[in-house]
């Protein structure tokens, strides 16, 4: 196969199995990479790097100095941009996207794309002062904008300038058939792993503050003692782990919450839950929350998530102050409700990641056709 002419530098930052890093392979899977191939970028410390699935794509790997090693981090994104000779970087790091785009605008890299996944929680507080100030440069160095939500682009870049228009939203686009409702899939997970005549709590998120596993393993708690016949099922993995497995034993769940690991069908597992449960601090827009609607499920989210990630009538928020009870008594509302596939209705809000990747490809090929004259 003849090299693909344009690669574009995809700045994903640290691996980790993460709502971002599926968002960007979700993209890259459903691109026509003839006409566009991707390279990623990524922090040396990441956990869960696909490699087989990018080079088998056509795809390369850099694998950088974490940016917490900034004068390496910068040294090394110059150099590499510089050698490769990209016309695009689009960088997903949100406001630490200055960095990369620093280098690409030393490296005489022409298009320089920041693109906002999330926000900021309001629990974070050494974290959030260092995002904040960043965000005071998130317009310098991109000359191309992207968001995820309004709600995300409103976060880095400002009311004002969101209203411009200048702001393009890329939805976190899904293969809504793959996470179309199959009652034989259902079936079959949930034999699997020993869940028939159960009602299924779900989450899939890393363990990391964000996602407020704490709060989630006491709605749980409450749920069980309402309900004995329940389990809690967890994606994920990440530094909070050993944590939550720590409280769910001091709570005698250990029977009833189960630690599944990462897993790459999670789209078949959905099928065994009965509900989702998100009571993130913040979120841009949930990718999970889009699959999880896809497939029918019943979603209850935090008000901290945006209001853009409810996609179906049964999706719910519920203010974290409301308390784990009240979490608990709501999730149980849903015991009864009749499960229905929803994926054509979420493709036609604009989530169907084919017509979205189109979208992507050719912007980015209408941008790469001005620099080089061919428009």
């Amino acid at each position: 196969m003849e090299e693909c002419k344009f690669r574009i530098a995809q700045v994903v930052g640290k691996m980790n199995s993460g709502g971002v890093e599926s968002v960007v392979l979700n993209y890259y899977k459903n691109i026509d990479r003839e006409k566009v191939q991707f390279d990623f970028i990524v922090d040396e410390d990441s956990t869960y790097i696909p490699q087989g699935l990018i080079e088998e794509f056509g795809g390369r790997i850099y694998i950088i100095p974490p940016y917490q090693h900034l004068f390496s981090y910068m040294k090394t994104l110059i150099k590499l941009f510089k050698t490769n000779k990209y016309s695009i970087v689009h960088s997903h790091i949100n406001s630490l996207s200055i960095f990369p785009l620093c280098a690409a605008q030393i490296a005489k890299v022409k298009i320089r794309i920041a693109h906002s996944h999330s926000s900021s929680g309001n629990n974070e507080f050494k974290r959030n002062i260092i995002k904040y100030i960043l965000r005071l440069f998130s317009k310098v160095f991109p000359n191309c904008f992207f968001a995820c939500s309004n709600f995300a682009g409103r976060w880095l870049f400002g009311k004002k300038f969101m209203d411009s228009g200048k702001v393009i939203i890329l939805n976190n686009a899904i293969d809504t058939y793959k996470f179309s409702y199959n009652k034989e899939i259902r079936k079959s997970i949930r034999k699997k792993e020993n869940l028939e005549g159960k009602f299924v709590v779900g989450h899939v998120g890393r363990f990391v503050n964000q996602k407020n596993h704490e709060f989630l393993i006491d709605i749980f708690y409450e749920i069980h003692k309402m309900d004995k016949n329940t389990e809690l099922l967890l994606f994920g993995d990440g530094p909070l782990r050993q944590n939550i497995e720590i409280k769910v034993k001091n709570l005698k769940l250990e029977s009833n919450v189960k630690f599944m690991g990462i897993k790459q069908n999670i789209n078949e597992y959905m099928q065994a839950m009965d509900i989702f449960l998100l009571p993130s601090f913040y979120e841009g827009l949930p990718v999970v929350g889009v699959e999880a609607q896809t497939s029918g499920l019943s979603c209850i989210f935090s008000t901290n998530v945006t209001e853009e990630a409810k996609l179906i009538e049964d999706t719910i928020y519920i203010d974290l102050d409301k308390g784990a009870k009240y979490w608990a008594e709501q999730a149980l509302q849903f015991k009864e409700t009749q499960r229905k596939d929803k994926s054509s209705l979420i493709a036609e809000r604009g989530f169907d990641i084919k017509k979205e990747a189109r979208k992507l490809q050719n912007y980015y090929l209408n941008l790469l056709g001005k620099e080089y004259g061919t428009n």
